[in-house]
């Protein structure tokens, strides 16, 4: 009992800690008038690859990846169909399906994104929220992922994820975009 009393408070701290370390402090409106505007339908209209780690909570990188992305714009959808290549031998595909709303907003459904993505861009940030299915061994889990995306100079695009399962930050994935 007195050993619980002792690791309960320091488990909420930690778990306080760890909980709000995954919002990236950042807002849309202070990149509103940054030098570059990213609109995401046409960075990702044709080709484009994306070389990414995925690094867990404590910082050890877990897993590496190529993705190959090609994208089309009908009407007001953006289409991606992506193509990871693990450094592990595994391969695996996603299909994202993005309405463009106007007013920079955005958003998106794929196969083992069980609820709409929602997503906004300000000047060149762009801040996506969604949950995937995601197999983890033997085993689906139900994560969240809060990308921001920034475009930077000579059209590439640095996105920081920040990955949280039941609320708490369990990893991170940081993706270098490169248009062909």
């Amino acid at each position: 009992m007195k050993f619980s009393r002792l690791l309960l408070p320091a488990l909420l701290a930690a778990t306080a800690v760890t909980a709000t370390s995954c919002a990236s402090g950042s807002t849309l409106q202070q990149f509103e008038t940054a030098p570059r505007q990213l609109v995401l339908e046409d960075y990702f209209k044709g080709e484009t690859t994306a070389y990414g780690v995925f690094e867990d909570r404590f910082g050890k990188v877990r897993r590496q990846f190529k993705v190959n992305i090609t994208g089309e714009v009908k009407g007001n959808r953006l289409t991606l169909t992506e193509k990871f290549e693990y450094d592990d031998g595994e391969r695996d595909t996603r299909v994202w399906e993005i309405d463009i709303l106007g007013n920079g907003q955005y958003r998106g459904t794929a196969g083992d994104v069980p609820v709409p993505a929602v997503g906004q861009v300000s000047g060149n940030a762009f801040n996506w929220k969604y949950k995937v299915d995601l197999k983890v061994g033997d085993s689906v889990w139900n994560v969240g992922f809060d990308d921001w995306m920034f475009l930077m100079q000579d059209d590439v695009l640095i996105n920081r994820a920040y990955v949280t399962r039941y609320g708490i930050e369990i990893g991170q994935v940081t993706i270098a975009f490169n248009k062909k």
